[in-house]
Parts: structure tokens; sequence; C-alpha cells
């Protein structure tokens, strides 16, 4: 059984601070133009945490980068249907690869160093969590079936909006400050996992099969990855809701 974090917080309500949001990008074949897009879910879930979401276009502008990490106190980067091109951990791509997004890929990873550098905090989603694994020199398992063995599909087939299967929340983690340690309930849309975490980052949550689903790191204020998708269980488990306060929270002090 999970066992609830303690409250911290009372009295009135605290400012709320700026978040930074990282789209995903589309090309429709209706449209001569591109756009981004981002569920709702994300800026629903950092609105409910206090948080106020700002979504930050794509930009291979050091300075812009800059700019936006200027103006935000905090940092989600999301996930999305496309894998991390393995350069970028030092490998080949191997049989499972699925699609890259190499434009989003390289402004998110600007983003995670920028905000690192800065000890502004940062969560990873999903893909999110994994690209943040690498930019701390961690490497992944490109495809979970072909690489992990004993490992079961972590592509949920079900609604999102319901659980999959539990995950183990390490207490003494950032992870278990925010929804309780011990088992927790999880939704899964993910093929990739992280395989070595990298230096000064720790393990907060694995699933059944030793599948890495939570990793922090040890040298920043608070560099949360989740490999499931929080804000889309708050109606269903609402501790979830948790991860996403941690999140306003630091911001919230890190702007102080």
């Amino acid at each position: 059984m999970i066992h609830p974090p303690s409250s911290r917080h009372h009295g009135t309500t605290p400012r709320r601070p700026n978040i930074g949001l990282s789209p995903d990008w589309a090309q429709p074949a209706d449209s001569a133009f591109p756009r981004y897009e981002l569920k709702v879910p994300y800026a629903e879930a950092v609105f409910r945490a206090g948080g106020l979401p700002f979504v930050l276009p794509y930009t291979d502008d050091p300075s812009c980068v800059d700019a936006y990490l200027e103006r935000v106190s905090g940092l989600v980067v999301t996930g999305g249907a496309f894998d991390i091109p393995p350069s970028a951990y030092g490998e080949e791509a191997r049989e499972g690869m699925g699609p890259l997004k190499e434009g989003r890929t390289a402004f998110e990873a600007q983003l995670i160093r920028g905000a690192l550098k800065r000890n502004l905090p940062v969560l990873g989603v999903c893909g999110g969590m994994q690209l943040l694994a690498v930019v701390l020199g961690g490497t992944l398992f490109q495809d979970i079936l072909r690489e992990v063995p004993g490992a079961r599909d972590h592509e949920q087939k079900h609604d999102r909006t319901q659980p999959q299967h539990p995950v183990e929340v390490k207490n003494g983690t950032l992870l278990a400050e925010a929804v309780g340690h011990g088992q927790l309930m999880v939704n899964s849309t993910h093929h990739q996992a992280v395989n070595k975490p990298g230096t000064d980052v720790a393990v907060s949550a694995v699933s059944p099969d030793g599948v890495v689903e939570a990793i922090e790191s040890t040298a920043h204020a608070f560099a949360l990855g989740v490999q499931w998708h929080p804000e889309l269980m708050l109606g269903t488990i609402p501790v979830h809701l948790g991860v996403y306060k941690s999140l306003v929270q630091k911001a919230r002090e890190h702007r102080r």
C-alpha cells in the first residue's frame, strides 16, 4: 500500500510560479503549416498544483532559451510518440527504434541543460524522463520487449486515465515526498526505458519486471523524471497530483 506524504502547507494561497511546458510538434496532412500541440491535462495539472503554465515554442537560439529560463521558475518536459536519437547517448540505432523528432529533442535538451545549470526545478514526463536521464549521462533500452528479459509490454491498450501496473516508490526520495512510498499504480505508454541511470542519479521507482519507472538527480534541488503520465490520472488516482505539486512548490522556493 502507498503511504501518503504529509501535508506541509497551510494558510493563504501562495503566489503562482511560472512553469514552462515543452509542446509537441506536428505537420498535419491538410495544412501547409506545422503546429505545436500540448495535451490539456499537462496545463491542467500545473494549474491544479498552484502553478501558471506557459508553452515554450522551439528555438535553436541559445539566447532565446536563456530568455525562457529567466522567465520561468520551473520546467516540465512532456512526452510524445517518438524516440530519442541513440547518438545522444553514444549508441547506434537497433531494431525496435521508433520515429525521431530531432528538432524537438535538441530544443528540450537545451532547456534541460540550462535549467539544471540554474538549479531550476525540472520534471520529465515519460519521454521527458528518458531525455532527462540522457542529459544526466544515462543510456536507454531502445525497445523494452527486445532488450529487457522477462519484461512485460509497457504500452497499455486501454484508457490511459486508468492504471496498467504497479511501481514500488522508494522511501527517502523526492518521489516519495510527492506521492508517498510503497506501491503505486501507474499508467504505461512507453516502449523505451532507462538502462544506465547516469552519474549522481538515483532510481526512485521500479516496476515488478525490473523496468526503471522514475529517476531523480542527487546533484540538483529538484530534477525528477517519471515514466508514466501522472497528469492523466488525477481523476482516478488523485495522489498523482503530488508530482506536480512538488514541482510547483520547488519552483516557488526557487524564486524566493
